[in-house]
């Protein structure tokens, strides 16, 4: 199965800039997007041949999620039941006969660090959640979590340590996902590989000199380890300041 995920920062925005096309040759099984930063009923999408299934932040033009699977899921889940961390439509999880699909977007610490407080609570929280769906059946979770893991994973390091993304305290808690039973996918098959991001900022024309960060993720149950076959960074798709990233997964 090919999983495609990609956080358009605007997915109004997007579509205006060749979502669409992008989708359609993608021809993935499951796509899903982050950062769609609209409400209900602010555009209509003709996916044919996919479910749609839309999470919305109650703030309006903020965060947001969304799925579109060929395959009809088993059940949806919306958020990760705890009332402090369910409305900003960060959360969706897709329910299927052998394992647990979930779209999400982590929260981001902003400048400062002034939302790091928050940030860890939403962490803990994340982590008994799949945790808990990982001992029925494995689990793959896809989207943009904010967090650069390792130096390799952004282009510079040094003069980012302790910006958000790139914190002790978040670098930390991606740790304590990978010790807790689950796999990087990109990592897991290419560990040493530089250069890969999957976010550049607007700024300074850091996409055009590759001056960016790995914030976009698959993460799967250890017991998945060995059905991973690829996974992808699709630096070439233009249209936000993320670009799609890709699992390609044997189940």
């Amino acid at each position: 199965m090919r999983f495609i995920s990609w956080n358009v920062n605007g997915l109004r925005a997007c579509v205006g800039k060749n979502f669409m096309e992008y989708f359609n040759e993608a021809d993935a099984d499951i796509f899903c997007v982050q950062e769609t930063k609209m409400q209900e009923g602010q555009l209509t999408l003709d996916t044919k041949g996919y479910s749609q299934y839309w999470n919305y932040a109650e703030k309006k033009g903020y965060s947001g999620t969304a799925v579109f699977t060929k395959k009809e899921p088993l059940s949806v889940n919306y958020g990760i039941g705890v009332e402090e961390h369910d409305h900003e439509g960060r959360v969706i999880t897709l329910e299927f006969e052998n394992f647990y699909f979930i779209t999400v977007y982590v929260p981001n610490s902003q400048d400062g660090l002034k939302r790091l407080d928050y940030r860890m609570r939403w962490e803990d929280a994340f982590l008994s959640y799949i945790k808990e769906l990982d001992k029925k059946k494995p689990v793959i979770y896809c989207g943009d979590l904010n967090v650069a893991h390792e130096e390799i994973d952004l282009k510079n390091p040094s003069t980012n340590h302790m910006n958000a993304g790139f914190s002790d305290e978040e670098r930390g808690k991606f740790s304590d996902v990978l010790a807790a039973g689950f796999v990087d996918s990109f990592r897991f098959l290419y560990p040493d590989t530089v250069g890969a991001y999957s976010w550049w900022s607007y700024r300074m024309k850091a996409r055009e000199r590759n001056a960016g960060w790995r914030i976009d993720y698959f993460v799967v149950s250890e017991k998945l380890r060995s059905a991973i076959k690829d996974a992808k960074i699709h630096s070439e798709v233009m249209g936000s300041d993320h670009c799609p990233v890709e699992l390609e997964i044997d189940l």
